[in-house]
């Protein structure tokens, strides 16, 4: 369906990409160069900020990626999650003008979770994700910020009192007056006595203070999500974040599923990509992943390659298909990689996944199937 707006076109930008549509006589550029600018329609062309001009088109609707219910919590999250640890200058530096770029144009295109850690870049994620937060100029109510607690640049600390303060911290840095989730970062580094003894009960008390509003664990193993959860009270734990165990390589986490939904807990998977296994690029030197796994990986990215397919595009869209998953939460820092993001959760909903290219990467990948690699402290 063609929808008919009385839109504006702004003389600095591309036409290509600059089509506004009016709304009560403003609009809101998006372009980085106009960001946070909320400008008057004028009513001449001789404005001393621009040149514009009105014209009635036809144009589509933009499209948006789809919400998902994150367990028993209420939330609505975009089945994409915005991860700003790249925000955090983690693979190089990022300007801040990428940065805001990057998340007004996830916003746009109907990303709502954004995801941070003040480990990521030594608390310069948290930082920098607040200032894009707040240039967007939207209410709070309308975007999720997740951060965690526990995993620092100086060490792991899961102690009530560090974790109390730790919040403080954070919502100073991320400039907001509560998070929607505030996560226990790696708790396979830490006791996890103490997890459920001491740190999750010090959230709690967060939680009533009205500075986070749900408490959320991550980890790799995943056995250490059943221990902590058999061991709370129901409802206590309201999110778990997994990674790495839910892409074509590795989809573990499948079987964990039910047992989560029964304990109505949301979940999350980070790194659709297995950490950079599965790109054209390869992984990072130091990726923990064992030769043998590195090198099918390698074959298969190949492969997609060879057929002009783009193994990249397929694990995030092997990960999306999944609908028992709220969100699947990936690095970005760039426009680019905002919209190569959004339009595979997009064609995934419309048309659909490559299976057969899927079911023979998964053929190549056989061999090494759900294999992970160690993490963590040795558990008493």
């Amino acid at each position: 369906m063609t929808i008919h707006y009385s839109v504006v076109w702004c003389g600095t930008c591309p036409i290509d990409t600059q089509i506004l549509a009016i709304k009560h006589g403003h609009f809101s550029c998006s372009r980085p160069n106009q960001a946070n600018q909320d400008i008057q329609f004028p009513e001449t062309h001789n404005s001393p900020l621009h040149y514009y001009f009105t014209s009635q088109i036809s144009v589509k609707p933009m499209a948006k990626v789809e919400l998902r219910e994150l367990g028993n919590t209420g939330l609505k999250l975009s089945c994409v999650g915005f991860g700003a640890s790249p925000l955090g200058n983690v693979f190089g530096p990022v300007s801040d003008e990428e940065a805001i770029g990057s998340v007004r144009e996830a916003f746009r295109r109907g990303i709502n979770f954004f995801d941070t850690s003040p480990y990521y870049g030594g608390t310069l994620s948290e930082k920098v994700l607040g200032k894009t937060l707040k240039a967007l100029g939207v209410p709070r109510s309308e975007y999720i910020v997740a951060t965690k607690c526990g995993r620092y640049a100086e060490g792991f600390d899961f102690s009530a009192d560090r974790v109390t303060k730790s919040i403080d911290e954070s919502l100073e840095r991320l400039q907001l007056d509560y998070v929607d989730i505030l996560q226990c970062h790696d708790i396979e580094f830490g006791n996890l006595d103490q997890i459920v003894n001491e740190t999750i009960p010090a959230l709690q008390k967060l939680k009533e203070a009205g500075k986070i509003r749900f408490i959320g664990i991550t980890g790799l193993p995943l056995g250490i999500f059943t221990y902590v959860l058999d061991r709370v009270p129901p409802g206590t734990v309201d999110v778990v974040l997994s990674y790495c165990h839910y892409s074509i390589n590795d989809s573990s986490l499948e079987d964990l599923l039910p047992y989560l939904k029964s304990k109505g807990v949301g979940v999350v998977s980070a790194s659709p990509l297995a950490m950079g296994l599965l790109t054209e690029r390869g992984p990072p030197e130091w990726h923990p992943a064992s030769p043998e796994l590195k090198s099918a990986c390698q074959a298969a990215a190949f492969y997609c390659k060879e057929r002009g397919k783009n193994i990249s595009k397929l694990a995030m869209q092997y990960s999306l298909s999944n609908k028992d998953i709220a969100s699947v939460l990936v690095g970005m820092n760039s426009i680019k990689q905002v919209e190569e993001n959004v339009a595979a959760a997009v064609e995934l909903s419309t048309v659909g996944k490559d299976e057969q290219t899927i079911s023979e990467v998964e053929a190549i990948l056989k061999p090494v199937k759900n294999q992970t690699w160690p993490s963590g402290i040795q558990q008493s």
